[in-house]
C-alpha cells in the first residue's frame, strides 16, 4: 500500500527547498568564514548563527516530507559563491539570497494550493512568516551599516556595529504583531 501522501510533483518541489535551505546554509557558513577573516567577529557569529538557521529549516522540510510518507532525499549542493567585496556586498547578498528563498517557498505554496494539498500548505505558512523576518532582519542589517556611514564607514563605526550585532537577536518583530501600544 503507498502511503505516501505528498504528490510526486510535491515531494520533488520540497526536496528541493530541502537542498536550498542545505545551501543557504553554507552560503551563510562561508560568508561567516570570510567575515572571520576580515576581523569582524561579532557579524560571524551572526551569520554563523544563521548558517545553522538554515540547518534547521532543511530538517523541518526533511521531517515534513517523511512524515508525510515521503521519501526525503538529500541532494548534492554547489559551493558557496565567491566571498563577498565588502559587507555592503555581503549584505546585500544576504538580502537578496533571502528574496530568492521567499519567491521559491511561494512556488510551493502555490503548488500546494492548486494540488489542494492542505496539509503543505499549512506547513509552508510557517516559512512564509520566516521569510518575513528573514527579509526585514537582511534589510535591517543593510540599514545598520548605511547608518554607520557604509562602505566609508569609520573603525569605530563598524567596531559597533560588529559587537551589536555579535548578540543581536536572531528574530525580528513582525507587522502582525505590532499594536498601538507598540508600533515596533
Amino acid at each position: 500500500m503507498n502511503t505516501n501522501r505528498l504528490s510526486p510533483q510535491m515531494q520533488e518541489a520540497l526536496i528541493k527547498q530541502m537542498t536550498k535551505e542545505a545551501h543557504a546554509s553554507q552560503i551563510f557558513l562561508s560568508y561567516g568564514c570570510w567575515a572571520d577573516v576580515k576581523g569582524y567577529g561579532g557579524i560571524a557569529n551572526f551569520l554563523y548563527r544563521h548558517s545553522q538557521e538554515e540547518r534547521n529549516h532543511m530538517i523541518k522540510f526533511m521531517r515534513y516530507i517523511l512524515d508525510r510518507g515521503g521519501e526525503a532525499r538529500v541532494e548534492a549542493i554547489p559551493a558557496p559563491p565567491e566571498n563577498p567585496f565588502n559587507l555592503t556586498d555581503a549584505f546585500n547578498k544576504v538580502f537578496e539570497h533571502e528574496v530568492d528563498n521567499t519567491t521559491a517557498i511561494y512556488e510551493i505554496v502555490n503548488l500546494s494550493f492548486e494540488e489542494k494539498d492542505w496539509a503543505t500548505w499549512n506547513f509552508m505558512q510557517w516559512f512564509v512568516k520566516e521569510q518575513i523576518e528573514e527579509e526585514k532582519l537582511a534589510l535591517e542589517l543593510i540599514d545598520k551599516l548605511k547608518i554607520a556611514g557604509g562602505d566609508s564607514a569609520s573603525d569605530e563605526s563598524l567596531f559597533t556595529l560588529d559587537k551589536a550585532l555579535e548578540s543581536a537577536p536572531d528574530d525580528v518583530s513582525l507587522p502582525q504583531e505590532a499594536t498601538a501600544e507598540n508600533p515596533s
